[in-house]
């Protein structure tokens, strides 16, 4: 994860996302918080443990319609906490919503 992390600092994407409680990303570091619905997702990297589930970490690389680009990543599995349920159920329909 770190090795990935990273390769995306060198290319830019240098913000920090969190998931908020009230389902928005949040930057870290800043006031500004994002509709997840209106990120893009630029990349995707999901990391397998390799006995336990919940060593299953998720690693998106994504863009603010304001143009900033950042990281943004969460644990994917049974221990993942309701926010960033919420968040990536929200960015996982963006991820297949076709462009209009």
């Amino acid at each position: 994860m770190t090795d990935a992390i990273s390769r995306f600092e060198r290319l830019g994407f240098t913000v920090e996302f969190f998931a908020t409680d009230d389902r928005l990303l949040g930057c870290r570091g800043s006031d500004h918080a994002h509709d997840p619905s209106n990120m893009e997702i630029v990349h995707t990297v999901r990391f397998e443990g390799d006995s336990n589930p919940d060593d299953e970490m998720i690693l998106l690389a994504m863009r603010c319609p304001d143009g900033h680009r950042g990281l943004y990543s969460a644990a994917f599995g049974p221990s993942t906490p309701v926010e960033d349920v919420d968040v990536l159920q929200v960015l996982a329909q963006r991820a297949t919503r076709p462009e209009v």
